[in-house]
């Protein structure tokens, strides 16, 4: 069968990946084309366009760039009708992957989505969207499941394909002190510092989060930067400061810390996956969180405080991310500190909340069947 997969950001990339693989390894004809990143097409996809490119955040950057993003539009949805795939499956980045499932509906072709947009954090009114252009959501997170069924969508849950990326990367790291010699580290331990994987977010948040190295003198802190983004951006807000910028590293970085400092998303899962007790931090432009908290309904951000519904790690937004509070509440979460072992201790729970690994083959052989049972009721009907 053919799939046309888009993904936006960095997280898509790797989360496609994964479903790229095990859709190759159940269906032997599967032909896959893709805008993703360097990970989805590793995994055997063809990519026509690098998430680099397509990568808007935030509204400000949105409305200077808004001549780009409908040109994109436009060009995937050209992409897909010519390319007639089987099914089309959008991965988050509901900016983009909304308006392009309203664009080539009507070619009548088979539209599914894997990972939900946010819409229980803000947005809601846009769950009519998925009524209307969506024929199945899957989604990664267990609360999910009672938000979709109140707007009477019918979801199931299959498992987060994080843990699946988490427990193979891990089990494939050698010990602590082989980590620490490849890496090049000192004998200090570690704080892993996860500034984020957009260009704004690293500039607003990283250097909050450098602001406390010297505060802790007995720990060296380590950057995981990211591979799109460039050297220079890092190094400039790094200065003078004893800080380690490694690249692509980050679950290196996280087997190896005490505790880390984290941006908001995706990586406070790893973090926790990790079994790394964390600070949560958020900084955006002013008009975007302006928007955010006029918008956001949710009591936290953090996807650990999320699946738990209740504050496991401190989260710092907005002005309340600064030094003062940052320093505090490190302190609080390395070892000896009065909520690791709280942390921890919740961590197992959300670990069994997750379930099991094997998400991202259980939904690509679910996607697989999907497709076959309605080429089969197409045939039958004929």
């Amino acid at each position: 069968m053919k799939y046309f997969i888009v993904a936006g950001e960095q997280s898509g990339d790797l989360h496609g990946s994964n479903l790229v693989k095990a859709l190759l390894v159940h269906d032997k004809e599967a032909e896959i084309l893709c805008w993703g990143g360097d990970l989805m097409q590793e995994a055997g996809a063809r990519l026509l366009m690098h998430y680099k490119k397509t990568a808007i955040m935030g509204l400000t950057a949105i409305v200077k760039n808004l001549g780009t993003f409908i040109k994109n539009l436009s060009l995937c949805s050209d992409q897909i009708i010519l390319f007639k795939p089987d099914a089309v499956i959008l991965i988050d980045f509901p900016g983009f992957n909304l308006r392009l499932a309203k664009l080539i509906k009507p070619a009548g072709i088979k539209i599914l989505y894997y990972i939900s947009p946010k819409f229980w954090a803000w947005g809601e009114y846009r769950i009519r969207k998925i009524k209307r252009y969506v024929d199945r959501m899957f989604i990664i997170f267990p609360f999910e499941k009672e938000f979709y069924k109140k707007h009477g969508i019918a979801v199931e849950y299959f498992g987060n394909p994080l843990v699946d990326e988490v427990e193979r990367r891990s089990d494939s790291l050698p010990e602590r002190g082989e980590i620490i010699k490849s890496l090049g580290l000192g004998d200090k331990p570690v704080i892993g510092l996860l500034a984020g994987s957009r260009k704004h977010e690293v500039r607003s948040i990283l250097p909050q989060m450098i602001s406390v190295v010297r505060d802790f003198p007995d720990y060296q802190f380590v950057i995981t930067g990211v591979r799109n983004l460039p050297d220079d951006l890092y190094k400039d807000i790094i200065g003078d400061n004893p800080v380690r910028l490694l690249t692509d590293k980050t679950y290196e970085v996280l087997k190896v810390s005490d505790a880390a400092l984290v941006a908001s998303g995706t990586a406070t899962l790893e973090t926790a996956l990790f079994n790394i007790p964390q600070v949560v931090c958020y900084k955006g432009d002013f008009m975007s969180m302006l928007l955010a908290w006029m918008m956001i309904k949710v009591k936290y951000i953090s996807l650990v405080n999320l699946i738990m519904d209740k504050e496991v790690v401190k989260e710092l937004l907005g002005y309340s991310l600064n030094k003062k509070n940052l320093v505090k509440n490190l302190r609080d979460i390395l070892p000896g500190g009065e909520k690791r072992t709280i942390i921890l201790n919740n961590y197992s729970i959300i670990k069994e909340k997750l379930g099991s690994a094997g998400a991202s083959d259980r939904i690509a052989t679910e996607i697989i069947k999907e497709l076959k049972d309605c080429t089969g009721n197409q045939q039958t009907h004929s």
